[in-house]
């Protein structure tokens, strides 16, 4: 989309533009007590939340650049359209943990959304907090469960699934900066690369002299760029989640693309077990975190299962439709049963290895988590980090042995503090 009738909005320009647009005015009433307030605290995008006596709403625009870095880092303002699409696409599937869509200006490289209004926070800063979430292991299990399985060839026809993929691989900067940052990057020198120095220098450089990592890693930045298998969001961190405690809600789809599903669990699992490792350096005299590492733990544990039986549900409700993946006339009782197991085996195994490739870049690579920067002392931080960092470094190196979730927790528990 040419550049042309774009321009970079701010609070006072963003008035005028609502004023002009009848669906962002519906959805606001009286725009007498219009307020709008910028909360964009993300690595690429401006983010304002627009509200009045008798309604609300998120604006998003995309900028020509990476927010974080500035110009000197130029980025398609087109990611807005994908991520769009795709909270429409995944919407359709699980509208009950996606916000709607209200707007979308592909000019103006802008949408507007649903608000998700306080209690709802950022997942990443309630596990900060220590505060349990009851049902997120159910919702992000449904989550992808959903818009991973419906938009696959376990559903669709090869007719449409080709022409999807081909729909989204107009998304090529994002996946670009993907597998720079999570592929690449960590495993050589970059300009872009910090860690807590001076504490993990030889740990960030381990990384680097590791070929066995290199080999495997290699493996994975393959499937991500050849495969695609579903409709992932591509950036299914603690940070594109917005919870309470009875709602879940998935945002940011931005890196959206047709892509391996382990790829999306990992990214949810593996940020997880970041929040896991973070939590002694979070810990107090009043509060030494060590209930609340056991429920992370087990939401982790309870994510795969509970995604596992939704997925595999789905399958079977729907062996006998649309899907060309594995047609109802060939797999039949037994082989289809061994189909599943054998389908579902190598998404667990991938899902782990995206999920530590993950980690790896969050603690050596260029955006680091706030689970570990808001600890403040560099000594404890780095701690956490090289745990977290060994723990990844094993799970990527060794995912094939392990046959369930239930190990992977062992093993987290079995890391020396």
């Amino acid at each position: 989309m040419a550049a042309e009738g774009f321009r970079a909005l701010n609070e006072n320009t963003l008035v005028e533009y609502i004023k002009a647009t009848p669906s962002l005015c519906s959805q606001l009433g009286n725009l007498e007590n219009l307020q709008i307030k910028e909360v964009g605290d993300g690595n690429l995008n401006f983010v304002y939340i627009v509200t009045t006596s008798s309604g609300s709403l998120v604006i998003k625009q995309a900028l020509p650049y990476i927010r974080c870095i500035g110009e000197s880092w130029p980025m398609s303002k087109e990611r807005a359209y994908f991520e769009a699409i795709t909270l429409q696409k995944h919407g359709s599937w699980c509208p009950n943990h996606v916000p709607e869509v209200y707007h979308f200006d592909r000019v103006m490289s802008l949408i507007g959304m649903r608000y998700l209004a306080p209690p709802h926070i950022i997942l990443r800063k309630g596990l900060i907090a220590g505060i349990e979430y009851p049902l997120l292991a159910e919702h992000m299990a449904e989550y992808m469960s959903r818009t991973l399985f419906h938009t696959s060839l376990l559903y669709n026809t090869t007719t449409v699934h080709r022409q999807e993929v081909a729909k989204y691989c107009g998304n090529l900067e994002l996946c670009r900066l993907t597998e720079q940052v999570v592929f690449s990057d960590p495993y050589k020198e970059s300009e872009y690369n910090r860690c807590t120095s001076p504490y993990l220098d030889n740990d960030a450089l381990a990384v680097r002299e590791d070929d066995e990592l290199k080999l495997e890693v290699a493996e994975l930045k393959a499937k991500f760029c050849e495969q695609a298998q579903a409709l992932i969001h591509g950036d299914l961190h603690t940070g594109s989640v917005m919870a309470t405690q009875d709602s879940t809600q998935v945002i940011d789809p931005e890196f959206a693309v047709y892509g391996p599903m382990g790829f999306d669990i990992g990214a949810f699992l593996g940020n997880l077990i970041l929040a896991y490792f973070s939590q002694d350096g979070h810990a107090d005299a009043a509060n030494d975190r060590k209930a609340y590492k056991q429920w992370i733990l087990k939401t982790i544990e309870d994510t795969w299962k509970l995604f596992e039986k939704k997925f595999t549900s789905l399958w079977v409700e729907n062996k006998d439709g649309l899907g060309e993946a594995y047609l109802s006339s060939i797999y039949k009782d037994t082989v289809f049963s061994r189909a599943q197991e054998k389908y579902v085996k190598a998404l667990f195994h991938d899902s782990l290895g995206f999920g530590a490739a993950k980690m790896i870049r969050r603690i050596v690579g260029v955006a680091h988590v706030e689970d570990f920067e808001s600890i403040q002392d560099a000594s404890v931080r780095a701690g956490c980090e090289r745990q977290a960092l060994d723990f990844a470094k094993k799970l990527l190196k060794k995912r094939r042995g392990f046959q369930s979730i239930s190990e992977v927790v062992l093993a987290i528990k079995k890391v020396p503090s």
